[in-house]
């Protein structure tokens, strides 16, 4: 049946990011809404981040196209060219390969909701702007920018 059972929905908090750059991402919750739906092509997520939360770390996508919309709250759009307020009824959209770094961030005082939705693909490379870290969907490995590892932790 195509409606999803919202209470049967796989909920991820907080981060597989090797440590220290997972404790910005603490107090995240991702509901795994296309995988519930058993999506293959893109996933649906539903975040809720609560204030002084990230979203991620600061990062874009070599293959997959990426976009939000904000449900609920305000966050601050972090990316290249500097900041952007979005409140509830904003949409943002990165284009795969663009090269500018992005993630929301919430100064409010309220628990922020917004919808991600991107691609699915296994070529798929993201590079974190502000730190020395990249990951595949492939083996889902972190690893320094020079293809070194991190560490041993994976991405859920």
């Amino acid at each position: 049946m195509p409606k999803i059972d919202f209470a049967a929905v796989i909920t991820r908090k907080g981060s597989a990011y090797p440590p220290p750059y997972d404790a910005a991402c603490a107090s995240r919750s991702r509901h795994k809404l296309g995988d519930a739906g058993g999506l293959t092509g893109f996933g649906v997520n539903l975040m809720h981040l609560p204030p002084g939360g990230w979203s991620s770390q600061r990062h874009w996508h070599s293959h997959e196209d990426e976009f939000v919309y904000i449900v609920a709250g305000e966050v601050v759009l972090i990316e290249d060219e500097g900041e952007q307020i979005l409140v509830a009824g904003d949409c943002a959209a990165f284009p795969a390969g663009d090269g500018n770094g992005h993630h929301l961030v919430n100064r409010s005082t309220e628990v922020a909701i917004f919808l991600e939705i991107g691609a699915r693909d296994p070529a798929d490379r993201t590079t974190y702007s502000d730190i020395d870290m990249m990951s595949g969907d492939v083996d889902g490995h972190y690893v320094r920018k020079d293809g070194s590892p991190i560490s041993e932790i994976s991405r859920p």
